[in-house]
């Protein structure tokens, strides 16, 4: 064997090892997930290739990298394996082979579920009362956790008396919720905070703080997806393995966590044979932006337990079942440039120009960066190589630069003190960490204004594209909001352009005239009033139901709505202060806009089955967006509400919900779980 054989060997051994030690046990990953997945691979192909080099501490033989030494040890009484990978049919069809040779034709049935993406722990019980939690670590040895997971809302402290066992392992993942870590990392970012890299490292760092008060500051979950053992304690006070059968099936045991207070992988589809498999892995890839937590993959496991012992294990995984791995959220790409950009209400947001690079299927070449603040706390640099990230329907993001292989010299970015569209001097309140272009006629700013004023969420004048937008801007027509609602004077220049025919203009105009029948909450959105989003402009017409109410609001009666601060406050008064603003309003009035709350056009308010009622939405939905429910409740007649008030007709509460479920059961607020959510939403 040649040398230089044996020196990538080593290489490799050492690479994977050192980025097993980062991910797992710093929380601090120097690779995506991408990149290890093919860097242990490749360790794989060349242990494969050449036999010999295979020795007992490479990775491939072992689950992960020893305890770190923070916490106490624990040797596990059942290894925690790991599970092999796949990346496509071919070798997920290579895995049933191998099932079906030790099987032979005896049919097989799967269960496959979601793959969480957190912290593999081990939950023992002793006489149905947790007594140790412990993560994987290497697979036979872990660190004790137990403190920490006892902040863990859903890990049950005491099972029913019916668990015939006298020690007891029940295995998962701690995971930090989706939706409450984008919030974190939100008001990380506007407290000038370093933003967590992903949910995974977030719960991971919480998991291994050495103060379980600090861990119970974190919305931490677990959810648990696998029985470990089952054992009885002898007369020697040893403890031995039971003997006894708790469950003939994995879908069993599922069940039985779920009534047990456990959360279970939802919802999970049995099949058999490789199309039945193939087409679950691919509605759960489908699917993988609507669970409340990060999934990485779909997983199969043989349904009948008396398998596992018939298919057996490797050193570090079980021969009956497989982990398929989902296209990764976050990839390596080189960072070229970093510019910034001025939106609708003249904040200055700098982002990344990219190498492409495909991530989840999409091809980014533009990442947000935030603010200055968070490029300076992850030292970011124009000609780093950087781990971007997109997840679902979020903005792909840069999270990290990778240091190690940044070349030398590269400088600090900082930003510009003037903007790049208009040159006046940008503007850092202090008690902000984002820059602003105050100038309210700077040009990227009125086009970005009149583009949000258009989209969806505002007063939806779909025909008016982002493109016809900049042209009808750089040709003068379009200057102010004001001028979109006298596009009728200009039906001549709309023909003139490309594509745009009678019809087209005819659609153009009468989206613009059904827009004036926006409720107030839609213009209120509309108006690029700082801080001023859907759920404050919902929170602000429940108590001010006109546009005159709002406009002599004080800052006081303002503050004591729900979710508006005393910063909100001063943006609206401040915005409403504003002669430009106020002779814009003034000339939307006259222009024929409401200004007051109201049902959307071609409906009576009192004709709609829902009509009356304030729902407020908590928790993710299987099959819906949160967006989705609230349009459905809208077209009913129904208001959709932030926050939870007495005045609020009833909570929808889908899986993991936050603090908002707490709220409701103290003011006595109906709770409509998912399972009744069909019900209310064909209502007639």
């Amino acid at each position: 064997m040649s040398k230089d054989i044996l020196a990538t060997y080593d290489e490799l051994v050492s690479a994977v090892q050192e980025a097993r030690y980062r991910y797992y046990v710093l929380s601090d990953p120097v690779l995506s997930d991408q990149e290890f997945d093919a860097l242990f691979r490749q360790l794989e192909q060349l242990e494969k290739e050449n036999p010999s080099l295979l020795r007992p501490d490479s990775p491939t033989q072992q689950v992960g990298p020893p305890p770190g030494g923070a916490f106490l040890p624990y040797r596990h009484l059942t290894p925690m394996q790991s599970l092999d990978n796949v990346f496509d049919r071919g070798e997920l069809g290579d895995f049933f082979v191998r099932v079906a040779q030790k099987v032979g034709d005896r049919q097989v049935v799967y269960v496959c579920e979601p793959k969480i993406d957190g912290v593999a722990v081990n939950l023992i019980y002793r006489n149905s009362v947790l007594e140790k939690a412990v993560t994987r670590g290497d697979g036979t040895t872990g660190e004790e956790v137990t403190l920490q997971a006892r902040t863990v809302v859903d890990i049950p402290k005491r099972l029913n008396p019916e668990a015939d066992a006298d020690l007891l392992e029940i295995r998962g993942e701690i995971y930090f919720p989706l939706a409450e870590f984008r919030q974190m990392n939100e008001e990380r970012i506007a407290g000038g905070e370093a933003a967590f890299m992903n949910p995974r490292n977030a719960a991971s760092g919480a998991l291994r703080q050495k103060d379980p008060r600090m861990t119970a500051k974190r919305p931490l979950r677990f959810l648990a997806h696998s029985l470990g053992g089952v054992y009885s304690i002898d007369a020697g006070a040893n403890i031995v393995p039971s003997g006894k059968t708790m469950f003939s099936r994995h879908s069993d045991f599922l069940e039985w966590a779920d009534k047990e207070g456990f959360s279970v992988p939802k919802p999970t589809k049995k099949v058999t044979g490789l199309d039945e498999a193939w087409g679950a892995v691919e509605h759960f890839t489908a699917e993988r932006h609507r669970f409340p937590y990060e999934i990485d993959g779909v997983v199969l496991k043989a349904d009948e337990l008396s398998l596992h012992g018939q298919l057996g294990s490797t050193a570090r995984a079980p021969r009956w079942a497989i982990a398929y791995k989902i296209p990764a959220l976050e990839k390596e790409t080189k960072l070229l440039q970093i510019e910034v950009n001025v939106g609708r209400t003249g904040k200055v947001t700098p982002y990344a120009v990219l190498e492409p690079v495909v991530v989840a299927g999409v091809t980014i070449s533009r990442a947000t960066l935030h603010n200055e603040d968070q490029i300076h706390l992850k030292d970011i640099r124009e000609g780093d190589l950087v781990i971007i990230r997109r997840a679902g329907d979020v903005i792909p993001e840069v999270v990290k630069a990778i240091a190690d292989h940044r070349p030398e010299g590269l400088p600090v970015w900082n930003m510009s003190e003037k903007c790049p569209f208009c040159q006046e001097p940008l503007v850092k309140p202090s008690d902000e960490v984002n820059y602003y272009c105050e100038n309210i006629d700077c040009p990227n700013r009125v086009v970005e204004s009149l583009i949000h004023f258009c989209s969806k969420g505002a007063m939806d004048i779909d025909t008016l594209g982002e493109k016809t937008t900049v042209v009808l801007h750089d040709m003068g027509i379009l200057n102010n909001i004001a001028d979109i609602f006298k596009l009728s004077e200009h039906v001549g220049t709309l023909e003139e352009l490309d594509g745009w025919g009678a019809k087209k203009i005819e659609n153009l105009l009468q989206a613009i005239e059904t827009s004036k029948q926006k409720p107030l909450d839609r213009l209120l959105v509309a108006l690029n009033i700082r801080h001023v989003g859907s759920v404050v402009a919902k929170e602000l017409t429940l108590h001010f139901p006109t546009l005159d109410a709002i406009r002599s609001a004080t800052v006081e009666s303002l503050c004591v709505i729900p979710g508006v601060g005393e910063k909100i406050a001063d943006s609206l008064t401040a915005w409403f202060a504003n002669q430009n603003n106020a002779s814009l309003l003034e000339e939307l009035v006259k222009l024929g806009l409401r200004t007051d709350v109201g049902a959307d056009p071609g409906s009576a308010e009192g004709g709609k089955p829902l009509a009356g009622k304030t729902f407020v939405i908590t928790g993710a939905f299987f099959g819906m967006t949160r967006d989705g429910i609230k349009e459905k409740l809208e077209s009913m007649g129904a208001k959709t509400a932030g926050s939870v008030s007495k005045n609020t007709t009833a909570l929808l509460v889908g899986a993991d919900p936050g603090s908002k479920l707490e709220k409701a059961l103290a003011l006595g607020v109906e709770i409509i779980r998912e399972d009744a959510l069909d019900a209310l939403l064909s209502a007639k």
